[in-house]
C-alpha cells in the first residue's frame, strides 16, 4: 500500500483542490480520503466535484459525507430546506452551476449521494465531524457524524485504540490540530486559511490557497 492522505474541508475551492493533487501527485498504489464538505461557500463547488470525480483515475478515492452534502440532499428532496442551505453556503454552489438546481449533473448527485458516513482502516478512523469515542462507527449517530464541532465536546480516545482523523471545524491560522488521539484537517480554506492534505503515517503535510498557490508545510 501507499500513503493514505486526508484531504480536509475544500468548501468550493477548486484551485486550492487542483493545486494541492499537483502537489501530492497521487500515485495508483495510494489512497485519498476526502474529509466532506465539497460545496458551499467558495466559488466553485461544481469544479471541486468535476476533479474529485477524475480522481479515481489516479488513485483510491474514498469520499466521506458532510453535513453541507447532507443539506443538498435534503433540498432535493423538500425545497422547503432552502433557505437555511441559502445561508450556509448554497447560494454559491447554485450559482457556480449556473443559478438553478436543476442545473446540477446527474454524475455530480451520483457522487454525493455515494458518500460515506466513515472509514477505518487498521490505524486510523475517518469521520467529517466527531464521534462518541465509546461506541464503534457504525453506532455513531448522525449529529455528532456530521454537524458537532470539536469545540462543543471534545472526544476523547476512541475505544477502538485508533487515531481519528476529522475536518468540520475550522482551525485558525491554517494549522492543522494534532491531540495524538484525534487530528483536524479542516484549515478554514474558504476564508483566511488553506486546503491540506495530511499524510496520516508520516505527518507530512501540504497546503493551497485558494488562489492555488500550493506549498509543504515545515514539521
Amino acid at each position: 500500500m501507499g500513503r493514505t492522505i486526508a484531504i480536509g474541508d475544500i468548501h468550493g475551492c477548486s484551485k486550492a483542490l487542483e493545486s494541492l493533487l499537483r502537489r501530492i501527485a497521487p500515485a495508483a498504489d495510494g489512497l485519498i480520503i476526502t474529509m466532506g464538505d465539497y460545496i458551499d461557500r467558495g466559488p466553485d463547488s461544481r469544479g471541486v466535484i468535476d476533479q474529485l470525480l477524475r480522481l479515481p483515475e489516479m488513485c483510491r478515492h474514498i469520499a466521506l459525507m458532510g453535513n453541507h452534502e447532507i443539506m443538498l440532499l435534503a433540498v432535493l428532496q423538500d425545497s422547503t430546506h432552502s433557505p437555511f442551505w441559502m445561508q450556509c453556503g448554497g447560494r454559491e454552489t447554485i450559482e457556480s452551476y449556473g443559478g438553478d438546481i436543476e442545473n446540477v449533473p446527474e454524475d455530480h448527485l451520483h457522487f454525493v449521494r455515494g458518500c460515506l458516513p466513515h472509514y477505518e482502516t487498521e490505524s486510523h478512523l475517518f469521520v467529517h465531524a466527531n464521534y462518541n469515542a465509546g461506541a464503534p462507527l457504525e453506532e455513531q449517530e448522525d449529529e455528532l457524524l456530521y454537524w458537532r464541532h470539536l469545540s462543543q465536546g471534545l472526544p476523547g480516545p476512541h475505544e477502538s485504540g485508533k487515531i481519528a482523523v476529522v475536518g468540520h471545524t475550522p482551525q485558525p491560522g491554517g494549522r492543522v490540530l494534532d491531540l495524538d488521539h484525534v487530528v483536524c484537517v479542516d484549515t478554514f480554506c474558504f476564508g483566511d486559511g488553506c486546503l491540506t492534505a495530511l499524510d496520516v503515517d508520516s505527518r507530512e503535510t501540504w497546503q493551497s490557497n485558494k488562489q492555488g498557490q500550493s506549498w509543504v508545510l515545515d514539521s
